[in-house]
């Protein structure tokens, strides 16, 4: 006995879904039966030969595929697609309120590179991170070991855009992040990372201590795409020194740290380049 052909109205709902670029809740499988044929539409075209069969929505391929594919997107892209990516990011919810993305600021060949947590409302409104009190700060700290923004240093935030209200940026916005922040590193390739406050920690390393505990630890960043590391320093945010300024010595001392860490790095790399 030969199979039905569907109905009328049947064939007109999917056509009107197909104009409409949706596809049915609901499909049944491929029949095992011999003999049978797929369902039509009104071109006479089997659906399941198709391409517009099964449709979805398009998709930004780098803010709304899944974590994966958004990761290996990200990984390919070069400083300007890297930046342009960003400013146009919708994959957490700080792009409803920002006036802007920061993606970072500074020398994109630089052996140093600090990360802090995210944009205030005054890097919101500029794109650029760490300016105001806590951005001079910063800049007196780097000058205080002989380094200056924009030469061989290079800035960057774990969130791009800014929290409500100057909060803390939660676990899934730092998620949402981290493939621009792992794109950064890939790109300069730094000798040294230093780490600015708890945020920022927990977007490099994880969950693997308080800041205070991490002080003075030799730590490391394992680079995904070599297994290589690069050495990292953990001290306070600039915006915690201004509230907390007996911490300011403590900082100090890790900057010092850094410093020799820097140099006995390019010392390291020179030996290499030129051995006896």
């Amino acid at each position: 006995m030969s199979e039905s052909r569907p109905s009328s109205a049947f064939r007109r709902r999917l056509q009107i879904l197909h104009e409409m670029g949706l596809s049915p809740l609901w499909q049944l499988r491929e029949s095992r039966s011999v003999g049978r044929s797929a369902p039509v539409d009104r071109d006479r075209t089997p659906i399941a030969q198709k391409p517009e069969a099964v449709l979805a929505p398009p998709v930004n391929k780098v803010d709304r595929g899944t974590a994966g594919d958004r990761a290996e997107v990200i990984s390919r892209l070069d400083w300007e697609s890297l930046r342009a990516s960003i400013a146009d990011c919708h994959a957490c919810r700080l792009c409803e309120k920002r006036q802007q993305a920061v993606p970072g600021v500074g020398d994109i060949e630089a052996d140093w590179l600090f990360i802090g947590e995210g944009p205030g409302a005054e890097e919101d409104a500029r794109g650029e991170p760490f300016v105001g009190a806590a951005g001079r700060l910063l800049d007196a700290m780097l000058a205080a070991i002989d380094l200056r923004r924009g030469q061989d240093v290079y800035i960057a935030n774990a969130v791009k855009c800014r929290p409500p209200s100057n909060r803390t940026p939660e676990a899934s916005e730092i998620a949402a992040c981290a493939p621009y922040l792992r794109r950064q590193i890939v790109l300069l390739q730094p000798r040294l990372i230093v780490l600015l406050g708890r945020v920022a920690v927990h977007a490099l390393l994880g969950e693997v201590g308080s800041l205070s505990s991490l002080r003075g630890q030799l730590l490391h960043y394992r680079k995904p795409e070599d297994g290589g590391a690069i050495p990292v320093v953990v001290t306070y945010h600039p915006a915690y020194l201004l509230r907390t300024l007996p911490d300011k010595a403590k900082s100090w001392e890790d900057l010092c740290r850094a410093r020799t860490l820097m140099h006995a790095a390019k010392a390291h790399a020179k030996q290499i380049r030129s051995p006896l």
